[in-house]
């Protein structure tokens, strides 16, 4: 009786203990790609269907065609209105070279509005300003995020307040301050310093470089300063070898700025022998034929075009700079 007793206990409690285990979680297999390809309009099973992927294809080559006529589209009328007659543009703009090709207007904008005076102004104002520009947001940059003096904070401040500034506000002083600057005696007026000195004063330059100053490694400075290296020597050698991307985007920026720029020439640059083609062009409007005034706008166009040409790879990473450099 006893032992019928037990066994019937141990039959009974067997399954109690079985029951009692935690049961163990039932883990999914995913699927290669599911994770994120079913979270977009279309899913991976869509996209397997003949059909989903012509179309597809269809939209992506009609969006890429739309965004090549509405980028491109200006510019290449542009050079084939540079050697077109001027009867032609005004009679069919959109026709290609109705009457032939008339390769003179670029050696007429070049010679006979003296182009090649105002495009050397051009080239020697934006190498000033580059030089400039560069100078000032490196060693700000280096002060701000290397050095990092007491007041580097408050200083910092400042510079991200002036970036609230609207441009136009700082014409009046800017202007009074090249008309009379201070410690000098002498105005700065149809002089390339007018345009070098204030296009130095990016903040938005400063900025930059300092961020990417920040996301250098702090193990190469002090290594450097262990081994002797001053303040300059670490600028010179250590800082500046490793910004080389942020060197090249502050530089396609200066350049282009300063190629584009209208306005402040047109204040500090009265002189017709010292003005870029920005501000010489619209004022030549009025007194030369459409198809060489065409064809000088064609002409100004050409170092933009190259200069991106050859920066381009730099200037489409300039987006991931922060994470250029690991720690």
């Amino acid at each position: 009786m006893t032992a019928s007793t037990e066994l019937t206990s141990e039959a009974l409690a067997a399954p109690a203990s079985v029951s009692a285990a935690p049961a163990r979680p039932v883990r999914r297999r995913r699927t290669r790609g599911s994770a994120g390809a079913e979270r977009g309009i279309l899913s991976v099973a869509d996209r397997r269907r003949p059909a989903v992927r012509a179309g597809t294809a269809v939209v992506h080559a009609l969006l890429l065609a739309a965004l090549a006529v509405a980028g491109l589209g200006p510019l290449l009328w542009l050079l084939k209105a540079a050697v077109t007659p001027t009867q032609d543009t005004l009679r069919t703009p959109m026709a290609l070279f109705p009457h032939g090709v008339d390769w003179a207007n670029l050696a007429t904008a070049w010679t006979t509005i003296h182009l090649d005076i105002q495009f050397f102004n051009t080239v020697a104002i934006a190498t000033g300003s580059w030089v400039v520009q560069v100078l000032v947001a490196t060693t700000g940059g280096y002060v701000l995020s290397v050095l990092r003096p007491r007041y580097a904070r408050l200083l910092h401040g400042a510079v991200l307040a002036t970036l609230f500034v609207p441009a136009v506000v700082l014409l009046v002083p800017l202007y009074l301050t090249i008309l009379r600057p201070p410690l000098i005696g002498a105005s700065l007026i149809n002089t390339y310093w007018a345009v070098w000195l204030p296009a130095g004063a990016s903040a938005f330059n400063v900025v930059l470089v300092t961020r990417f100053f920040d996301n250098l490694p702090r193990e190469v400075f002090e290594a450097a300063r262990t081994d002797g290296a001053g303040p300059f020597r670490l600028f010179w050698s250590i800082v500046l070898p490793m910004s080389k991307p942020i060197l090249g985007v502050v530089s396609v920026f200066a350049i282009i700025a300063a190629w584009k720029d209208y306005l402040w020439p047109l204040l500090v640059l009265a002189d017709p022998r010292v003005q870029p083609l920005s501000v010489r062009l619209p004022a030549l409007q009025q007194t030369i034929e459409l198809d060489v005034y065409l064809a000088a706008l064609a002409i100004s166009t050409v170092v933009p075009i190259l200069l991106f040409a050859v920066f381009q790879r730099m200037f489409l990473r300039s987006a991931g700079l922060g994470g250029a450099v690991k720690g």
